[in-house]
């Protein structure tokens, strides 16, 4: 995804990247169209010739923040090593990926509420479905490498794979509350605090000698 100011940002592109912000700032139901045209300078006729309805720009945000999560954490998942290392390097490629892509990540966190509450259509809901089966194939990543670590000795064994994957996946996710995308960090400092931040979820799981 290039960035917004990119002169090589297609149209679709650019309006996703004005709706992932509009839908962070704002959230879902309190953006509208209106407002992706005005990040944009746009009509909102400009808007529409690309997508039919504010759900549809939601889907499409989703999946972008979705797609560079799920691509990356699966890489890391396949690099040969003891589940901990696995465990650590696939942590330390989401935390960089949600940085990266601050505002998408922020609509994939939102749609879980989306999900459970919004009245959708048959054809709304399939798609929110297929979506959300992406969500728990991520998850699964993480279930996975836990369970391997428990077998190898690396994890304690007295800990729900399920459960501490979805904490851990929760601690992660908590930074999309906290961090300060403005602040302007360098790379080597993002590096620094997500190498921080896995080292302190990771403690949580190691088998004590």
């Amino acid at each position: 995804m290039k960035t917004l100011c990119s002169p090589r940002a297609d149209a679709r592109e650019q309006i996703l990247m004005a709706a992932a912000q509009c839908f962070t700032e704002k959230g879902f139901h309190a953006s509208s169209i209106d407002d992706v045209a005005g990040r944009l300078k746009a009509t909102k006729g400009f808007i529409y010739h690309h997508y039919r309805s504010k759900i549809e720009l939601f889907f499409d945000v989703y999946q972008v923040g979705m797609d560079a999560l799920l691509s990356a954490v699966r890489a890391a998942s396949t690099v040969s090593g003891p589940p901990l290392e696995l465990l650590r390097a696939m942590l330390l490629v989401h935390i960089r990926v949600m940085f990266e892509y601050y505002a998408f990540e922020h609509v994939v966190a939102q749609a879980v509420q989306l999900h459970r509450f919004h009245a959708l259509t048959p054809a709304q809901r399939s798609r929110m479905d297929v979506l959300m089966a992406e969500r728990d194939a991520l998850e699964n990543l993480y279930k996975a490498v836990i369970r391997d670590g428990q077998r190898c000795g690396d994890f304690a064994t007295d800990i729900d794979p399920s459960i501490a994957a979805r904490t851990v996946l929760g601690g992660v996710h908590w930074s999309l509350i906290w961090y300060r995308p403005d602040l302007g960090r360098t790379p080597a400092q993002i590096d620094r605090l997500a190498h921080h931040m896995v080292q302190t979820l990771l403690k949580g799981m190691q088998r004590r000698s």
